[in-house]
């Protein structure tokens, strides 16, 4: 069934813990665009952008799918220091739902809830920090992916997403994945588990995703360099031509074998950015860089037929 999503009024979406992708998606949320268009303005994939939706409205920034709002959380219970209106009671999320009810009991106590706990609770305690906790959850037969990718966003250790990959379908899951890469504590060997298998491009497009924290991006770099040269040639072919090259300054050092270079080789060449990135990388067979002479572009170009001449690889 198609899915036309529409934010929530009554929700300040400033107050919200949205990350720079979910607020990207929520600005094209306009109540008469559908799943389908959302992913084709946004370019994100469609199973993601549903599994975004789906988080979105766990937090209480996006109407379910039979427009009905997710139960806002409780206000905090009166006491000498704090009364019903205190911490913005009332905006309806579950992070609040946990700050306010349930991060005051002890971690043994949370983690017995986690087992068996319903909605809000069940995604409010998304939102704890303790390894225990998520782990608990994991044996919660409530819990569902959208709490899956609660979790993968926003828990605050590396335990806690260990426990939470340990269940593939989660670990599996585009929206999971997708949150993972936005989490700053996603331990590397999680990420080389996940990742190591998808192809090139993918890992290509988490190394240069400025979305994504820094050592995420220097892990999915690494993983690239490793992947390279124990994939097939078409793979590394089409990594360097639907980037145009760009992803030659992260394999530096690295070498193609005969079949990427026959393949290459059998292509005409009209970008400028790409001819000039492989004359930039110091690898590129002597092979490669004879047929890019011979190119019609090369030709017309005295620049690019200097800096490809000017290569240690080029013929004499």
């Amino acid at each position: 069934m198609s899915w036309t999503p529409s934010l929530r009024s009554d929700v300040d979406l400033t107050a919200l813990p949205l990350d720079p992708r979910q607020g990207f998606l929520l600005a094209q949320v306009d109540g008469r665009t559908e799943v389908a268009a959302l992913a084709a303005v946004t370019g994100f994939d469609p199973d993601l952008v549903t599994a975004m939706l789906e988080e979105l409205v766990a937090l209480g920034a996006v109407l379910g799918r039979e427009g009905a709002a997710v139960p806002p959380a409780p206000p905090p219970p009166p006491g000498p220091e704090r009364g019903p209106d205190r911490e913005g009671a009332g905006t309806g999320t579950h992070r609040q739902l946990f700050e306010t009810r349930l991060r005051h009991l002890p971690p043994d106590q949370r983690a017995a809830l986690a087992r068996s706990a319903q909605e809000p609770e069940l995604s409010a305690l998304c939102f704890d920090p303790m390894p225990k906790v998520v782990a608990a959850l994991m044996e919660n037969p409530r819990l569902a992916g959208v709490h899956a990718r609660l979790v993968a966003r926003h828990h605050p250790t590396g335990a806690g997403l260990e426990a939470l990959a340990a269940r593939a379908a989660f670990a599996m899951d585009p929206g999971v994945q997708g949150a993972l890469l936005g989490n700053p504590v996603l331990p590397r060997d999680l990420y080389r588990r996940i990742w190591s298998g998808k192809r090139l491009l993918v890992q290509f497009q988490v190394a240069s995703d400025r979305d994504c924290p820094e050592q995420t991006r220097a892990a999915a770099r690494d993983q690239l360099r490793a992947s390279f040269n124990q994939r097939p040639g078409e793979e590394r072919v089409e990594l360097i031509l639907t980037t145009e090259g760009r992803c030659l300054a992260a394999l530096t050092g690295l070498t193609v074998d005969g079949r990427t270079t026959a393949l290459l080789c059998r292509r005409s060449y009209a970008s400028t950015l790409l001819i000039q990135n492989i004359a930039a990388w110091s690898a590129a067979p002597p092979q490669l860089i004879a047929h890019l002479l011979r190119q019609d572009l090369v030709r017309r170009n005295p620049g690019l037929r200097l800096q490809l001449e000017r290569h240690p690889n080029a013929p004499a």
